[in-house]
């Protein structure tokens, strides 16, 4: 009977696909996997996820466990680790938001209490965290912060000032101080909300908010070099407040915007300006149901825009949406945790892999970064794998052989659910694994080295 059902197990695939229409790859092929664990560091505000140059993920946050000073954690590629010590600015912290230089050199920005609720920037030097210029260099309160690093490497930050009417701001370090770019204040008077900063392709500095002035909805400005001028009609969204702004440039140098709109019943919008004019990129409202904390981002190897967000109609659980020239469309399952989850953040390594983090109820409201993997896709192109196993299915030993590996390739075994079980550095054609202590079931074996990624399916009974 148990040999039966492993043969069923592998027949049902076919069986699917000759039913259904074609797919490229079967849903197994794709998975949401942590990073690390799950629930690491402490409980948090203001969670933001960052990836290196190198494609390393790093998040920030407002640390209860320090009396809400910030802390900084890393992957390491085993384990989430503290970027220095934790809870390093001298007070609590809010709006931590990290950016890194050409260099790989991390930064962030947070409004300081311990210096009048003013802005601050810090950098970490290898060992310790210090301030960058002056601490609390803005003239008011700081809120709604953004923080960037222009193509030039030159950091900028965007903010509200709260005791200035929530006045919307921009700043740079020009190498000694930080100086307003080019004055306080380039909202008119009005209160600015959800700023969203970035720059294009020249290095221009864009600046997406909720516009107080113009009702809540969304107004995009760009830096001329002499001023602020608005990028299309001010208050452009098409009906009520605009909320969660998240700004990006495509790789081919247009602005996209993406934002809960109350208009749609809090659905998911995003905007493109094409043709002096702000578009709807697909169906506005194109979420299932209520969405919040939007994160956009471009892949870097498509070029696609992908959507993240706390998705309502799952238990406000994150989703992650691409676009696929016509349509939104889910990337991998919606509401992929099942559980509600806060600040949800999204980028992508070099390679195109999205990450997605966020505060996680689940555990305590700490933090969880998880990526979208595939077992069959490799790091430049989809390989026909050449990997065999037996004997298969195997009890308690299997032997992995492959003609053609080359040195330092990387194994892993993962499980039905994405969970890698087992990993092991190979270094000739014919490797033996023990695999006595897994459970019996269907495993994913992938093998990855610098040029391309062998997989295949074994079953341990």
């Amino acid at each position: 009977m148990k040999k039966l059902i492993y043969i069923l197990i592998f027949l049902f695939p076919v069986v699917v696909i000759a039913q259904q229409p074609y797919y490229k790859y079967s849903p197994l092929d794709f998975m949401w996997m942590n990073v690390g664990d799950a629930g690491f560091g402490d409980p948090g505000l203001y969670f933001k996820l960052k990836c290196s140059p190198s494609g390393q993920p790093y998040v920030a946050i407002s640390d209860n466990s320090f009396s809400f000073r910030a802390s900084v954690y890393k992957f390491d590629g085993s384990v989430w680790v503290s970027v220095g010590s934790p809870g390093f600015t001298p007070g609590e912290a809010s709006w931590t938001v990290p950016a890194f230089d050409s260099s790989g050199n991390i930064y962030m920005a947070f409004m300081d209490l311990a210096n009048g609720f003013k802005a601050s920037v810090m950098k970490f030097n290898g060992s310790s965290w210090q301030y960058v210029g002056s601490p609390g260099f803005s003239d008011g309160w700081a809120q709604e912060i953004d923080f960037a690093f222009s193509p030039s490497g030159q950091p900028y930050i965007a903010f509200n000032e709260a005791n200035y009417n929530y006045e919307l701001s921009v700043m740079k370090f020009d190498g000694t101080n930080w100086v307003y770019v080019p004055y306080r204040n380039i909202s008119s008077g009005g209160g600015a909300f959800f700023t969203s900063l970035c720059f294009d392709q020249s290095g221009q500095p864009y600046v997406g908010y909720q516009n107080e002035n113009y009702f809540g909805k969304a107004t995009v400005l760009k830096f001329n070099g002499t001023n602020w001028v608005t990028v299309g009609d001010p208050g452009f969204s098409a009906g009520g407040t605009a909320s969660c702004i998240s700004l990006k440039i495509s790789p081919s140098d247009e602005p996209y915007i993406a934002f809960s709109d109350d208009s749609y019943n809090f659905g998911a919008v995003v905007m493109k300006y094409e043709v002096n004019n702000w578009i709807f990129v697909g169906n506005p409202g194109f979420s299932a149901g209520e969405t919040q904390y939007e994160s956009l981002a471009f892949n870097p190897v498509t070029g696609q825009p992908y959507l993240a967000f706390s998705d309502y109609s799952n238990f406000y659980s994150p989703t992650l949406m691409k676009f696929d020239g016509t349509n939104w469309v889910n990337v991998g399952s919606p509401g992929f945790t099942g559980d509600t989850a806060i600040y949800e953040c999204l980028d992508f390594n070099s390679g195109g892999t999205p990450f997605v983090g966020f505060t996680d109820y689940r555990y305590s409201r700490k933090e969880t970064v998880m990526k979208y993997d595939s077992v069959s896709v490799g790091i430049n192109e989809q390989q026909e794998s050449r990997l065999s196993m037996f004997p298969n299915p195997a009890t308690d030993k299997i032997t992995l052989e492959i003609s053609t590996t080359p040195l330092k390739s990387q194994l892993s075994i993962m499980n039905l659910n994405g969970q890698v079980v087992l990993t092991r550095q190979i270094t000739g054609p014919k490797t033996q694994l023990d695999i006595s202590g897994l459970p019996s079931g269907v495993y994913f074996v992938r093998l990855t080295n610098d040029k391309t990624v062998e997989v295949g399916k074994f079953v341990k009974e």
